[in-house]
Formats: structure tokens, C-alpha cells, sequence
């Protein structure tokens, strides 16, 4: 292996493709990478130095860190005989670390696929071309509509088409959408989900906040298709750089610790000899081989590499006998004299090779230019790798973190906690002094002893000492009080200074990392007001937005490549099939686009929600808007659910403007609703009026005619009455006629019956003189005489 450049001991780059995918190029490359994270300096080994950096900061966050320090601040020349404490570290950090992980890690961004390809863009063109033609000819072709009857609209089939060009540009935001980016989206989130991208994520920010750096690495192989995974930041290596987002490292890789059957099984060329020297190799510490506590012999620590070099894309352009041209693919030490036949192109071509060593052993597991490089088809010579780091803290190659800035405090928190407990323990209760010499010159009287023991009793129970204020000699009695209560002191000017210490230093941490106590709610100012509480917590959050920006990055930069590499699963028919039947559970329309996804190109980007005080600055526009009138709830709805603030702005003035529109045209409408009806109005009131005089007339004729068809039966009534009348008065007087006649009858009759009486009476009487004046007999008196019998009648009566 020759080695052009004496400065770097990778081997030259600028050789022959064929040599630089020999095995001995790539062993070349991983020795290179092996001496420069294990290979021991002035401050040790690189990979060691990083490891237990990250260790450290990792048993800090779960508060586990070492307790010799605080054993060796707290020990007198060693000695703890006399310390009885509680070692447990205080968990302070921790706490903090879950605020930040917790509200960090859920989902607050949505994933979107923009197709930017030739033939999506030009299908784009269209459509919005489309839609601005029918803006600027919807006059015409309302008066063709009019006059014609004919609808020539191209957007006859859109619900609400756009009417400005406002509209058209919100439009083409918000509700266009090629199927084909449809698609590209639910591939993406259906891969996401199935790699438990969520799980991962979690990770990935904790350690962001631990350690200062974060990994994701996508793959693809033929049994599982696009694989999303965690990486371990402490087992990485990568080449030196300066940028947070490592675009510039032309190598990277990581250390896993393998089984030897899953060696085998992941390497099947190994031949038996191999695996037992790899087995007997015992490696060191620095290699981490059986290394602090690991004594598992069927374990192998295999690095895993990818390296970025470059390759010469080499053509000849053959021009044949009919004029036409045709390229043929050379290989890059094709360099033949200028011939007008043909010529040479050629054009240089990031490529990345796939490495496995077994560290501190010459054994190279693999080497081979990958099979499927993810490229950007923007830059199709660029080649993106397949770790994704990020680190928003790297300054010449030193990586801090969120946890580092507060161990230092957590460590003062520790020792303050600790002092707490040896002031504690230091504490004693309150007694008495018993003066003895007095107690003897006590005498009770009773005959009894005044000793210790009964005034201490006689103290408890009661509180009263028994004491002489002279002794028995007569003199002045130094202990007249036998019994004295002793204040100890009781620390507690020392506990509350302890306390205050603790406090101090756990509001250090607050400062210098802005988890305030608004961001966790720990201890809220009831005085302080809402407004000022949300903005503590914006400023926490703003402290903190470098963490969640880093954790944004790693999921665009790993949606990217996931984007890229669902192209390569298409070309095999086991993960083409998985995928189509994974997407077809969410939209079995887009089925028939996936085939050919392929064919295009997408950006990915994140479309983020509002944080909270964004939100309410939006909300309480929406419900301004509401209470003036100028947008209906539906319009709310629609205008809460996009998470682009300016859109969402830019949404709400234009419902405003429509609602003022369409609340002016329902102005209009009412007007001239009310006109009409007013018109209809006055007609109907004059046709009522007309149908009132039609109905008053058609009464009037109505009565007249029930008048004169009333007097017509009267009369005839009449008529018939005096018919009646007349019939009967013409019977009657047929009658009276009659009667008369009968009577005229009767009487003629009777009077010719008294005529024919009277002649008969006459003749009587006649006789009856006769015979009186012939007899001589006495006047006869015919008024006596019943029927004028003669005198003879009488006179023989």
C-alpha cells in the first residue's frame, strides 16, 4: 500500500478503482481508523477518553454517579469509622433530564413529501395554470353559461374552486396534493412506524441531553427492506470535524459486541481456523476485549464502518458509420490517445465503501462498495451516508451537554445533603444539671432521704425542686436550686444555612441550563401573573431549542434517506410486495402510483407545530374574528388544524374576506329579497285588494241576486199562497155559493113549505070559521092552537 500523503495515515485516495476495493486498501482504512480512537496519546485514547465521558455523564442523569468523591471531601485523612451516612446520591439531575426528554419526544411535527422532479413540477405548472386561466375567464364563462346554457369551466368537477389569486395561492398550500407525494408520505411514516421510530426518537433525544450528541443510522437489506435504528453515541468513531451535523466526515462507524455464532452466522466465508483464533484472541483494555466485567468468551467487539472516497466515472463516447453516437462504460484507468472515433468523458463521483474489522485483530471481516448508496437525484454524484449525527454543542471536537453543565452543582448539592445528615446526627436533646451537694442539705422532714432519684421524679412529674436557700451551718447555700434544665444547642442555625445552600446551588443548575421553575411547575409564584408564567416557560423553552432543533435534524436527515432507499425496495419483489400491502392498509389509492415512485424525486420536510404561546396569539385572533363575525366555526376548525402559523394567518384573512364578501352579497340578496318582497308585496296587496273589490262585487251581485231570487220565491211563495188562497176562497165561495143555493133552496122551501102550511092553515082556519059561523061556536083562538088546528080540533082537544 503506498501512502502519498505523509500527513494522514489513511491510504491515498487518489489511486485506481480497483485497488481501492481490494481487501488490503480496506484493512488499510480500518487500521487508520483503529489508531486514531485507539490508538493511546498524551491524554489517552480517543475512543476510551469519549466512552467514559459519556459514561460518567449517563450515571449523573440517572443518578448513580460515584460516591468516593463525596467519601473522600468527607473523610478525615481517610477515616469514616466516626460518619454514619447515607451515601445515595440525591437524584437532582435526573428530574431535569425527564422535563426536557419528556416534552421533547412526543410527536409535534407532521412529515411532508414535496415532489420536485421534472414531471411533478411541470404537472404542477398545469394545474395552477389550469386554475388561473379559469380565474381570469370566469366572467366569459359565466355569460356563455347565460347565454349558451354551456358549462366550459376545466374545474367543473372542483367543489369551491379558487376566485383570486389569493385563494390559488393558499389553494396550491393547502389542499393540492399529487397522489404521488401521497404516497411518498405514507411510505414514510409506514416505515417509521414499523422500525418503532418513536421508541427510537426517545432515545436519541435523552441522549442529546446526556451526552450532547445524538445517531440514527438507516439501512436496507433484502429480507427486511428500510430499517431505521438507534445508535450508541458513545460507540461511535468518525472523522474530525467542526460541524454540528457532521456533513463533512468522510468516515464513520461503530462498535457492536458479537456473539460468535451470530459472527459466523453474519459471515459465513469464516473458516473454522479463523473463529478460533478470533476466540483465543484475549484483546486489552483498550479494545474493551473481555475488558471491566465482561467475561464472556463468545463475544467479538467488531467494528462497523463506512468510508467516503471518490470514483472516476470513465465513458467512451464511439461515434459509428451512420452518424450516431453511442457511450460505453470503461473502466477508470481507460486513458487512450485522442482519437476522432471516439472520445473520453469522464466525471468524479462520491462513493462509500462498507467496512467490518475485529478491533486489534488483522482480520478484516468485510470490505465492498455499497449496493445501495443513497444519492440525492438533485446531485446524483453526492452520496449520503447512513449514520445521521448531530451535535449542537461541538466545538473543536469537544462535545458538551445539557447534564455536564450541572454536575458540578448536582455535586455541591450532594455534599450539601450530606452535611445536612452529619448536623443531624450531631444533634442532641435537651437535660438537667442536678446539683448532688444540694440535694443533701434538702431534709423533707418526714424522715425520709431527699436523693437523686426522688428529685428527678418529683421534677418530671411535676415540674417543682425542693431546694435551701442556707446551708445547715447557716450559711448561704450555693446549689439552693439542686436542679438546672440545659439547653443544648440545637443546630438549627446550621440546618437552615444548609438549607439555603442547597437551594442556592440547585437554582445554579436552574440558571445554567434555563429549566426554570415555570417550565416544570415546581414551585409556581401565586402572585405571578398567567402572561408571566407562559413567558418563563417560552424562555425555558428557547433555552432549551438548540435539543429539540438537533432532534428535528436527525428525524429529517433519516425521513430523507428513508425517502431515498424505498426506491431500492421497489426493485426487489419480496420488499416491493411488503411495501405495497403495508401501504395499501392506509390508502389503496395509491397503490398503482408506488410502482412508480422510483421515477421521482422528493424534498422532505417538517411541517411543526405552533408552539403554545403561538398558539394562543392565533386563537385569540380566531376568536376576534368569531365575536366581530368574521368567520363561522367551521372556518375556526379548519384554520386550528394547519400547523404553519403564517398560513394559518394567511387562511384566516382570506375567510375573513370571504365571510365580508359573502356576508355583503347576503346583504345584497336580503335587500333585494326585501325589495321583492316588498314589490311582491304591494302587488299582492293590489291583487288582493282587486280580488277584495272582485269579492265584495261578487257578494254584492251574490246578494242582489239572492235578494231578487229571494223576492222571486217570495212572489212566487206569494203567487202560490194566493193561489192557494184563491183556490180555497173559490172553494170556499163554490161553497158559500152552494150553501147559498142550498139555503136559497131550503128557504124557498120552506117558504113554500109555510106557504103550503099557511094555505093549509088558512084553509083551516078557513074551515074552522066557517064551521063557527055555521055552528055558532065561540071565537077560536088559532094562537094556541099548535099548527093552526081548526076550532073543532080544539074543541074536541
Amino acid at each position: 500500500m503506498i501512502y502519498t500523503n505523509t500527513q494522514s495515515s489513511f491510504p491515498d485516495q487518489v489511486v485506481p478503482q480497483e485497488e481501492k476495493m481490494s481487501l488490503d486498501y480496506g484493512l488499510a482504512v480500518a487500521r487508520a481508523i483503529e489508531g486514531e480512537w485507539w490508538q493511546s496519546g498524551v491524554g489517552g485514547a480517543r475512543y476510551s477518553n469519549n466512552y467514559n465521558i459519556f459514561h460518567r455523564r449517563r450515571l449523573y442523569a440517572r443518578g448513580e454517579q460515584s460516591i468516593q468523591k463525596y467519601k473522600d471531601e468527607m473523610s478525615v485523612n481517610g477515616d469514616l469509622s466516626y460518619l454514619n451516612l447515607d451515601w445515595t446520591p440525591v437524584p437532582v439531575i435526573p428530574k431535569f433530564v425527564d422535563i426536557v426528554v419528556n416534552g421533547m419526544s412526543e410527536k409535534i411535527y407532521d412529515i411532508k413529501a414535496y415532489a420536485q422532479d421534472p414531471a411533478s413540477q411541470k404537472k404542477r405548472t398545469d394545474y395552477a395554470t389550469m386554475l388561473h386561466k379559469n380565474i381570469a375567464t370566469r366572467k366569459f364563462q359565466e355569460e356563455v353559461m347565460l347565454q349558451l346554457g354551456m358549462d366550459i369551466s376545466e374545474v367543473k368537477d372542483m367543489l369551491n374552486p379558487p376566485e383570486n389569486e389569493e385563494e390559488l395561492e393558499i389553494h396550491l398550500q393547502l389542499d393540492y396534493k399529487q397522489s404521488i407525494e401521497i404516497a411518498e408520505e405514507e411510505a414514510i411514516n409506514n416505515t417509521l412506524a414499523r422500525n418503532k421510530f418513536e421508541l427510537c426518537k426517545r432515545k436519541f433525544y435523552k441522549d442529546l441531553v446526556e451526552l450532547g450528541i445524538g445517531c440514527v443510522k438507516t439501512n436496507w437489506n433484502k429480507a427486511n427492506g428500510v430499517t431505521v435504528d438507534y445508535v450508541d453515541p458513545a460507540n461511535i468513531v468518525y472523522s474530525y470535524t467542526d460541524d454540528p451535523n457532521f456533513e463533512d466526515i468522510y468516515y464513520v462507524g461503530e462498535v457492536k459486541n458479537i456473539s460468535l455464532p451470530e459472527l459466523k452466522k453474519e459471515f459465513p466465508n469464516l473458516t473454522t481456523q479463523e473463529l478460533e483464533t478470533i476466540q483465543k484472541f484475549p484483546g486489552n483494555s483498550t479494545y474493551r476485549r473481555n475488558w471491566k466485567g465482561n467475561r464472556d468468551d463468545n463475544t467479538v467487539q467488531v467494528l462497523y464502518f463506512e468510508y467516503k472516497t471518490f470514483a472516476e466515472q470513465v465513458f467512451k463516447i464511439k461515434r459509428t458509420a451512420s452518424g450516431l453516437e453511442k457511450a460505453l462504460e470503461k473502466p477508470d484507468v481507460f486513458n487512450p490517445e485522442p482519437n476522432d472515433n471516439f472520445d473520453r468523458v469522464s466525471r468524479s463521483i462520491e462513493v462509500l465503501y462498507h467496512g467490518a474489522k475485529i478491533l486489534g485483530h488483522p482480520i478484516m471481516l468485510d470490505w465492498r462498495v455499497a449496493n445501495n448508496m443513497t444519492r440525492p437525484k438533485s446531485n446524483l454524484s453526492k452520496v449520503n451516508m447512513n449514520y445521521v449525527l448531530c451535535a449542537p454543542d461541538l466545538y473543536k471536537g469537544r462535545i458538551t451537554s445539557l447534564v455536564e453543565r450541572m454536575i458540578t452543582f448536582a455535586d455541591m448539592i450532594q455534599l450539601t445533603s450530606l452535611k445536612l445528615q452529619q448536623v443531624l446526627s450531631r444533634m442532641v436533646p435537651d437535660g438537667v444539671y442536678l446539683d448532688v451537694d444540694g440535694l443533701a442539705e434538702v431534709d423533707l422532714g418526714s424522715g425520709t432521704s431527699y436523693n437523686p432519684k426522688e428529685a428527678l421524679n418529683m421534677y418530671f412529674q411535676t415540674g417543682s425542686i425542693v431546694g435551701r436557700s442556707m446551708t445547715q451551718d447557716g450559711d448561704m447555700n450555693p446549689g439552693k436550686i439542686p436542679i438546672q434544665e440545659l439547653n443544648s444547642n440545637n443546630g438549627m442555625a446550621k440546618i437552615q444555612s444548609l438549607i439555603q445552600t442547597y437551594q442556592y446551588y440547585l437554582q445554579m443548575i436552574r440558571d445554567v441550563t434555563g429549566l426554570n421553575e415555570a417550565r416544570d411547575g415546581s414551585n409556581p409564584d401565586k402572585d405571578a401573573l398567567l402572561g408571566l408564567q407562559k413567558l418563563a416557560v417560552a424562555q425555558s423553552n428557547v433555552a432549551t431549542r438548540h435539543i429539540l432543533d438537533a432532534g428535528l435534524y436527525l428525524t429529517l436527515r433519516a425521513c430523507e434517506n428513508i425517502s431515498l432507499r424505498i426506491a431500492d425496495s421497489l426493485e426487489f419483489a419480496l420488499t416491493n410486495e411488503a411495501l405495497i400491502n403495508s401501504i395499501s392498509l392506509y390508502n389503496v389509492a395509491t397503490l398503482e402510483e408506488i410502482k412508480d415512485l422510483h421515477l421521482y424525486d422528493f424534498g422532505i420536510f417538517l411541517e411543526l407545530e405552533p408552539d403554545e404561546e403561538e398558539k394562543q396569539v392565533l386563537e385569540q385572533n380566531i376568536q376576534i374574528a368569531m365575536q366581530q363575525g368574521g368567520i363561522n366555526l367551521e372556518d375556526a376548525i379548519d384554520i386550528r388544524q394547519i400547523h404553519n402559523l403564517k398560513l394559518a394567518n394567511q387562511l384566516l384573512k382570506l375567510k375573513r374576506k370571504q365571510k365580508a364578501k359573502q356576508d355583503q352579497e347576503q346583504q345584497e340578496k336580503m335587500i333585494q329579497a326585501q325589495a321583492q318582497a316588498s314589490a311582491e308585496a304591494a302587488e299582492k296587496a293590489a291583487m288582493a285588494e282587486v280580488q277584495k273589490q272582485e269579492a265584495l262585487a261578487q257578494t254584492e251581485l251574490q246578494i242582489e241576486q239572492g235578494k231578487s231570487g229571494f223576492k222571486m220565491q217570495q212572489m212566487e211563495k206569494e203567487l202560490a199562497i194566493k193561489m192557494q188562497l184563491a183556490e180555497q176562497k173559490f172553494g170556499y165561495d163554490m161553497q158559500l155559493a152552494q150553501l147559498d143555493v142550498e139555503k136559497s133552496q131550503v128557504r124557498e122551501k120552506m117558504i113554500e113549505d109555510r106557504k103550503d102550511q099557511r094555505s093549509k092553515l088558512e084553509a083551516t082556519q078557513q074551515s074552522q070559521l066557517i064551521q063557527q059561523r055555521e055552528y055558532d061556536l065561540t071565537p077560536t083562538d088559532f094562537s094556541d092552537q099548535p099548527n093552526g088546528g081548526s076550532p073543532m080540533d080544539q074543541a074536541m082537544l
